[in-house]
């Protein structure tokens, strides 16, 4: 691994400074990435992104790649099969969340050509370039996120509250929250 300057938060598990090097803060325009993002990060809603990331490979397999076309058709059937799947996080309502998101998901892309087009928007179709010197600066929610996640919540979104959103855009380079010491920060800064 890298011996350069990263975000402290990246600690020293592999699949951390993977994700942290490599994903985190990049900016995420491909719809199916962008889906699969919404889901994993309602999922960690009360856990640790550690515990989604370890369960990232299980969660594509369970369901079908993430792919919001085959989500958006799951029915009761499908949500029992995914309760006994000891690979990923057995809450009934993260689950029946992610068919509803799938379903709501499809409709903005119907109606905005795609999700992408729609969800960076909030951003002006750029990042949001933070300069930040310690973890203690990086915030929970903006007023980006917190009418981010209105908006969806009004469209019938779940599990899109405000600190959920935020680490969205964290995750998906909507911004660049990565500490200006961090080698990351000058490669998407440049």
């Amino acid at each position: 691994m890298s011996t350069q300057t990263r975000c402290p938060w990246a600690g020293d598990l592999p699949i951390y400074i993977n994700y942290h090097d490599k994903e985190w803060g990049r900016p995420v325009h491909d719809d199916r990435k962008l889906f699969e993002m919404l889901i994993l990060e309602g999922m960690q809603a009360g856990l640790s992104w550690i515990t989604v990331l370890k369960k990232r490979e299980t969660y594509r397999a369970a369901f079908d790649g993430l792919d919001p076309h085959k989500v958006a058709l799951y029915d009761e059937v499908k949500i029992e099969e995914l309760m006994a799947n000891e690979g990923i996080i057995r809450n009934r309502l993260k689950i029946k969340s992610a068919i509803t998101n799938a379903k709501l998901f499809l409709d903005v892309v119907e109606q905005h050509g795609s999700f992408d087009r729609f969800i960076w928007s909030y951003v002006g179709h750029k990042p949001i370039v933070n300069r930040l010197e310690t973890m203690d600066d990086i915030p929970a929610t903006t007023p980006v996120s917190d009418k981010m996640s209105k908006d969806l919540k009004k469209m019938g979104f779940k599990f899109v509250g405000l600190t959920i959103l935020y680490a969205f855009m964290q995750a998906t380079g909507m911004v660049n929250d990565h500490l200006v010491s961090c080698f990351v920060y000058d490669e998407l800064a440049g």
